[in-house]
């Protein structure tokens, strides 16, 4: 996994309408990586609708947020639909961009073995070198957790 001091990986993903997003472009400005598993999950609605909630609050820090999860596009765009998102969501279908970061993990649920996004933010200053990473975050806290580490970025 990237660490804190690192520069993050450059990536390029469609968002919810199609849209290719650069990381990149947002050079001069913090950004918000926050991996999660599978859109319209009950953890992952929570969390993607803790940013859309606090979306002042990011704006205050002059931050992007993005969400990255290994959905095609077209069920992305039903979850940003269907939860009236303000913010990116990113489709990772390959997940390359996961791998790169290294949330893309073996995980296990009622003994059964698979891969998925590890929950992971990557909070990142305006040079795009990590200034936090925020491991297995719960939803609930991830706003609060977040927005005090753009706060130490400044």
């Amino acid at each position: 996994m990237i660490a804190q001091g690192d520069v993050a990986p450059n990536f390029e993903l469609p968002d919810q309408d199609g849209r290719t997003i650069r990381l990149e472009d947002f050079r001069g400005q913090p950004v918000v990586v926050y991996f999660y598993p599978k859109a319209s999950t009950p953890g992952c609605t929570t969390q993607a609708c803790g940013v859309r909630d606090h979306q002042a609050d990011y704006a205050d820090a002059h931050a992007v947020v993005l969400g990255i999860s290994p959905d095609p596009v077209a069920k992305v765009k039903k979850f940003h639909d269907a939860q009236s998102l303000n913010f990116p969501l990113l489709a990772d279908e390959g997940h390359r961009v996961a791998d790169a970061y290294g949330v893309w993990v073996e995980k296990s649920m009622y003994g059964r073995k698979y891969f998925g996004n590890e929950r992971t933010t990557f909070v990142l200053d305006s040079d795009g070198v990590v200034a936090e990473v925020l491991g297995k975050v719960k939803p609930g806290e991830h706003d609060e957790r977040v927005l005090a580490a753009l706060a130490a970025t400044v």
